[in-house]
């Protein structure tokens, strides 16, 4: 599975937008760059870490970033842990139960923005949606774990990463109003009574 992944993360194209061959583009501004390259240095220099692939960075000409990956034997490595939105992927080789991995993955992290689960064993999903329920705002089965469509499908994380919600959408709204009812009625009630209380 190394290989095949090395070799397609080959073949990522990175440049100017401008040009929509390219897969991957610069970060939005030095600040990102700044705290995106953090973390890959931080991996560089860590025991416990290894890049296996990218690793390098330029702002020279644009903040590009490489498509990097680092493989840690801690699954509470601090790039397994905190959100980096940035072309930077951590991977935990586990010798877990497949409950136990998940309960891992359910208590690794604050944030809960995005999560994607692969795999064939209708089981094995069923029992990752059922414990993982708290862990991912958009929850993928199958399917890349990116590309909520705004509008369409509400997002915005759970626990630190946000309420479940996208801006603009009615589920958004409802969590600033505080929804009351009121009955107004213009012929009041004579009796206590209500009508099925009457005898046929």
């Amino acid at each position: 599975m190394k290989a095949e992944f090395l070799a397609q993360v080959a073949t990522i194209k990175i440049g100017d937008v401008n040009d929509f061959s390219n897969f991957v583009n610069a970060v939005i501004d030095e600040a990102a760059f700044d705290s995106i390259s953090g973390y890959i240095d931080y991996a560089k220099n860590a025991d416990d870490a290894e890049i296996i692939c990218g690793g390098g960075y330029d702002k020279s000409t644009g903040y590009f970033i490489e498509p990097t990956a680092i493989v840690t034997t801690d699954p509470h490595f601090k790039s397994m842990e905190e959100e980096i939105f940035g072309p930077v992927l951590t991977i935990h080789v586990y010798n877990d139960s497949w409950e136990d991995i998940c309960n891992t993955v359910d208590t690794t992290s604050e944030y809960a923005l995005t999560g994607a689960i692969f795999s064939k064993c209708r089981k094995a999903i069923n029992t990752a949606r059922r414990l993982l329920v708290h862990s991912a705002g958009n929850f993928y089965v199958n399917d890349k774990p990116t590309g909520a469509v705004v509008g369409q499908q509400p997002f915005g994380g759970s626990r630190a990463s946000g309420t479940n919600d996208k801006a603009g959408s009615p589920a958004n709204l409802m969590r600033w109003v505080s929804q009351r009812t009121i009955k107004e009625t213009f012929v009041p009630a004579t009796d206590y009574r209500y009508p099925f209380l009457e005898t046929e």
